[in-house]
């Protein structure tokens, strides 16, 4: 096994464990990564977050004291997702129905180098993801004309990020920075689309290929069902390989004030690609599986600008506050899937997103409670990224606000507990419009997010 591959499979599945998964909170991206930042709200700009800082903006590594560093952390997030069919009532909760399914573990780890006016640092981090798990038995699992088809709906993507950062100190009162990042995302997806959501993909000429034909020579035809997900903690249906990159810069506009400012590319990656069954669901010839090979086309975080500010007010208390645009708008117009099936014949579906960008403005302080006990507290609000119109069940991306608090104690010099606590206020959304819902439903979508790290010095 390569040494890629070791540490990707020690990454997922700290990731995958579990039995109920779970949204970042910022559409796919997590509000804040280490737990200073996030007990601050995520602000991370224009002040010292530790190693995490490389992940926002790694000119702030030139914010730490001279020598080494290494973080070891954890993220735990737990969700509380439902969805109601608004015709007739009916509700399900994502649960834990699979395997693969549980509270989000996501692995911080890191390590800094500090030497004269050079900082350096790679890490591994969680940079976001999804999940639902509804089940076989719910509304969302019956075909047109109320058929139960006992298939699936689910979703789980995972976005792992694994800097090599660097960071100099070009003046006494500017330090620029850049990363270059490593990075892979994993999909599994189980998506049924009822015969109504079908033929309104058909008609606004978002499906082609050999296959259609064959669908539509069936004598009822009621849905179809997309499966490519592996249950299994250590695999994806679909995955892929690219990079990202970021720039930042932090200057000291006063003795007490800083103002900071980093640039995250849109990453590039590959194509997703692996196995999936296409079953169509008939309602004289039954359900007819179609194995083959799927590839999801184009699937990439957005780019992110940051800009931020810190101000001490007094040698104990500390606050900062960053505004934040996410440009979704740019990579979620669609999300384009094509499938080839074993025995001859393909299918293109386009699937409409038509995200918005999002402006998200975060705000919070820290107090020196004394030298060995910090506190913190911190509060997001972002502008909603996603159309109720292209709102799919299985990928409940909604939550806007958030409210943290967080802590550190040393212990030692050397030795550091973080932690921080973020909870996500419920979010409701109703769509009632084709293609990517059947029936009128309503989604509701709050969570608690955990991070615990421990910091070593040397």
């Amino acid at each position: 096994m390569t040494t890629r591959k070791i540490v990707v499979s020690a990454l997922i599945s700290a990731l995958a464990g579990g039995t109920q998964l779970a949204n970042a909170t910022d559409v796919f991206r997590l509000e804040g990564f280490g737990a200073i930042s996030r007990g601050m709200g995520g602000t991370a700009a224009a002040y010292d977050v530790g190693p995490a800082g490389m992940m926002s903006n790694p000119a702030t590594l030139s914010l730490m004291a001279e020598g080494d560093q290494v973080l070891v952390g954890l993220d735990i997030v737990t969700t509380n997702i439902d969805a109601t069919d608004k015709i007739n009532g009916q509700k399900v909760s994502s649960s834990n129905e699979s395997n693969n399914r549980g509270p989000y573990y996501a692995p911080e780890l890191a390590y800094t180098k500090r030497v004269g006016p050079w900082a350096f640092g790679v890490g591994a981090f969680a940079q976001g993801g999804l999940g639902t798990e509804y089940g076989n038995q719910s509304f969302l699992s019956q075909a047109s004309g109320g058929i139960n088809t006992g298939l699936p709906n689910s979703s789980r993507l995972l976005v792992l990020d694994i800097p090599f950062a660097v960071s100099y100190q070009a003046t006494e009162d500017l330090s620029i920075g850049g990363s270059l990042d490593a990075m892979w995302q994993g999909l599994n997806l189980d998506l049924l689309l009822a015969g109504n959501q079908v033929g309104s993909l058909l008609g606004s000429g978002r499906v082609n290929g050999s296959l259609v034909p064959v669908l539509g020579g069936l004598p009822d035809l009621r849905g179809a069902h997309f499966s490519l997900t592996r249950d299994q903690p250590l695999a994806s249906g679909v995955d892929s390989w690219g990079f990202g990159a970021r720039i930042g810069a932090v200057y000291r506009a006063g003795p007490d004030t800083r103002i900071g400012g980093s640039y995250s590319m849109q990453s590039q990656m590959g194509d997703m690609k692996g196995n999936a069954t296409l079953t169509a669901v008939d309602g004289i010839a039954g359900q007819i599986p179609l194995g083959g090979k799927i590839t999801v086309k184009d699937f990439q975080m957005p780019s992110v600008l940051n800009l931020g500010i810190s101000h001490r007010i007094t040698p104990q208390w500390m606050v900062a506050a960053d505004i934040s645009e996410v440009f979704w708008k740019n990579v979620m117009k669609n999300i384009n899937v094509a499938f080839e099936a074993n025995g001859g014949g393909n299918l293109n579906i386009s699937l409409p997103q038509d995200y918005k960008n999002q402006t998200i403005f975060s705000i919070g302080t820290a107090y020196d409670v004394n030298p060995d006990l910090v506190l913190r507290a911190g509060f997001r609000i972002a502008s909603q990224a996603l159309p109720s119109s292209t709102l799919f069940a299985v990928i409940p991306a909604i939550p806007v606000m958030h409210l943290s608090l967080g802590a550190s104690y040393n212990f030692t010099k050397q030795s550091i507990l973080d932690f921080a606590y973020s909870h996500a206020f419920e979010e409701t959304m109703t769509n009632s419009s084709l293609p990517n819902t059947s029936v009128p439903v309503e989604v509701s979508h709050a969570q608690n997010n955990f991070t615990i790290s421990y910091r070593y010095s040397f």
